[in-house]
């Protein structure tokens, strides 16, 4: 598995259940600030962009989703 480190704007999934703030395992978000070397602020929107839910994760609470190929060695 290739590790890489998520960056501003990386669209990622849940990988856990957060009840407490109404999300659910595989639920999108988009990072909009990153906090520090381990931490993320992430935004879940709805498909009208209004953002639903905002706090942050750790990466290891999320992947990042990929929609093409990524380049490997």
């Amino acid at each position: 598995m290739m590790s890489r480190t998520p960056k501003l704007l990386d669209v990622v999934a849940l990988t856990l259940e957060l009840p407490e703030r109404g999300l659910v395992q595989g639920q999108v978000g988009t990072i909009v600030e990153l906090l520090d070397d381990n931490a993320y602020e992430v935004e879940f929107s709805d498909d009208q962009g209004r953002t639903y839910a905002s706090l942050a994760l750790r990466q290891a609470q999320f992947m990042v989703l990929h929609h093409r190929p990524l380049m490997v060695a």
